[in-house]
């Protein structure tokens, strides 16, 4: 009979996460009820927040020891009880780590197979949506202003960076010393901050002359607080992700003195999560399929091969070790 190979939540991590935290499970093959799709998941994404799911409560319920570690995914329609879905379709969903999985029909999104599967997991899926949304309709930035994104080599940031290119803006991105010339090079950034080489305020100030007029944040921690020292009156901050507090035993605190930051220079910081504006995610997926097709906007991927893999891709991630969105294929 056929099993079901998954990746349990074991441990909680103490600091850095890593492969000791997860189990390799086998479990009976999961049979679809009526209004259900099993679907064999090919592709896994990666993304920071799965270590805060760890640490709490967040936008989805806190993961606990014991549970299938959770993940967004794409995959195939094997046996369909919903209507709507035959076998063969591709759909996303909130998988888990995990080679099958029967879901509602409702939980699933259906996708055209004329796009690469890797776009769809990537530029064209969450993340894209992140970085489109995040950055226009949360940042708002205008033709001629500077726009700050730090994480800006990882999956959102890298995109996100490019939209801005787009909208006519002056780009810089914080990023490890060996991802600075790719930025600049590749994706077209105007230039790049290495963020580990100390005097980061100074570093910011020198790559932003005229200050920074939208911040699109994916770390928080010690790059927020140098951002917000070099933002222009009436700037704009797009809270995206904490990372630099994450996959750590002791959180930084953030920079002191915000409130004033905030009153003085009339900048508005605004949180958002993506599916907020999931009945806008036709207009995101269209405007990004036409760039990435025209050649205005590069869709980098990192594609690590094998479900073994797993544990091992998460922790690389958190060390840096990614170009562009991170994914393993099945």
């Amino acid at each position: 009979m056929a099993t079901n190979k998954q990746w349990i939540y074991a441990r909680k991590p103490n600091a850095q996460v890593g492969p000791g935290n997860f189990d390799l499970r086998e479990a009976a093959m999961p049979q679809p009820k009526d209004g259900e799709v099993l679907v064999r998941t090919t592709l896994l994404s990666l993304d920071p927040a799965s270590r805060a799911w760890m640490q709490g409560q967040t936008y989805r319920s806190q993961l606990n020891p014991g549970d299938v570690m959770a993940g967004w995914g794409l995959g195939e329609v094997v046996e369909s009880k919903a209507p709507g879905f035959v076998p063969g379709d591709l759909v996303s969903a909130d998988y888990g780590w995990q080679q099958y999985a029967a879901l509602p029909g409702r939980a699933l999104t259906k996708h055209d197979k004329a796009h690469k599967p890797e776009h769809i997991l990537g530029v064209l899926g969450i993340t894209g949506l992140t970085a489109y949304f995040g950055l226009l309709d949360v940042g708002r930035p205008r033709p001629g202003e500077t726009v700050l994104v730090s994480g800006a080599a990882g999956a959102v940031g890298s995109i996100a960076g490019q939209i801005a290119k787009l909208m006519g803006c002056r780009v810089v991105g914080t990023t490890r010393a060996d991802k600075c010339q790719w930025l600049v090079d590749e994706l077209g950034f105007d230039a790049a901050v290495d963020y580990t080489a100390g005097n980061l305020v100074g570093a910011i100030k020198a790559a932003c002359p005229r200050g920074v007029d939208v911040y699109f944040d994916n770390t928080g921690g010690e790059v927020l607080g140098a951002a917000l020292n070099r933002m222009n009156v009436w700037g704009r901050v797009a809270c995206c992700g904490a990372v630099a507090n994450y996959d750590t035993a002791t959180p930084s605190g953030g920079p002191a003195g915000v409130p004033g930051f905030l009153v003085t220079k009339r900048i508005r910081m605004e949180g958002f999560v993506v599916m907020d504006f999931y009945a806008r995610r036709r207009e995101a997926e269209t405007a990004l399929a036409t760039w990435v097709e025209q050649g205005k906007i590069k869709a980098p991927v990192d594609v690590v091969e094998g479900f073994d893999k797993m544990p091992e891709a998460l922790a690389g991630m958190f060390a840096g070790k990614n170009r562009g969105k991170l994914m393993v294929r099945v």
